[in-house]
């Protein structure tokens, strides 16, 4: 064995031989025409978890999706990451979807029901809590810890679109006219399924006044 090339590792690259080699043999023109470019309808912004693959779950074809993901899904104004992606996938690709998805059973959200130190992912997980802090009354009020936990993941996908509105990328779309809708699903990991949880904003007039940009 190879210094460093694990059964794993070389199983990962013997399967991307593989899938290369399956989708020449079911369209010889396939990467040819991923190379020419990308007009992908759909920016995801999902969590990390590796039991979550965008593509995959709503069927979707390399060149369809863009993604951007990070630890239980946030919309955080400051960071620059979230932000390029956004801007490059609004501005750039004229991407007409922006999906906030979380899902069920996230490490993130349950950390920040905790107060365990984890590590440097302490000080993300604090946005978390912020959302808690803001919901506390509500999700106090359920005593079973499963059903607070799954109020919790939907509870904290609403905020996350709520703060994807306010961005002034989102804004500044929706003031020039730009076809743009932004939606909250969660995954369910037990089944697959997605749930719509009815937080869709195509324009801002469902936001509050204080949150709507002014531009002259």
């Amino acid at each position: 064995m190879e210094h460093g090339h694990d059964d794993f590792y070389k199983k990962i690259l013997d399967n991307n031989k593989i899938w290369s080699e399956t989708k020449l043999a079911n369209d010889p023109q396939y990467f040819q025409k991923l190379v020419a470019g990308q007009s992908p309808p759909l920016l995801w912004i999902g969590c990390s978890d590796s039991r979550v693959p965008a593509n995959e779950v709503i069927g979707a074809m390399p060149g369809e999706v863009f993604v951007h993901r990070n630890i239980a899904n946030m919309v955080v104004h400051s960071d620059m990451n979230m932000l390029s992606v956004l801007d490059y996938a609004v501005n750039v690709l004229k991407v007409q979807h922006v999906i906030v998805s979380g899902h069920y059973g996230c490490g993130g959200v349950k950390a920040a029901m905790g107060n365990s130190s984890i590590g440097i992912i302490d000080n993300w997980i604090r946005h978390i809590k912020d959302v808690y802090r803001h919901n506390h009354e509500y999700l106090n009020a359920i005593e079973d810890f499963n059903e607070r936990f799954d109020a919790f993941v939907e509870i904290n996908v609403k905020e996350q679109v709520y703060d994807l509105a306010k961005t002034s990328i989102v804004q500044t779309a929706w003031k020039r006219g730009q076809q743009l809708c932004i939606h909250g699903w969660v995954y369910g990991l037990g089944d697959g399924i997605v749930k719509d949880l009815g937080v869709n904003f195509c324009d801002n007039n469902d936001l509050g006044e204080v949150d709507r940009l002014i531009f002259q």
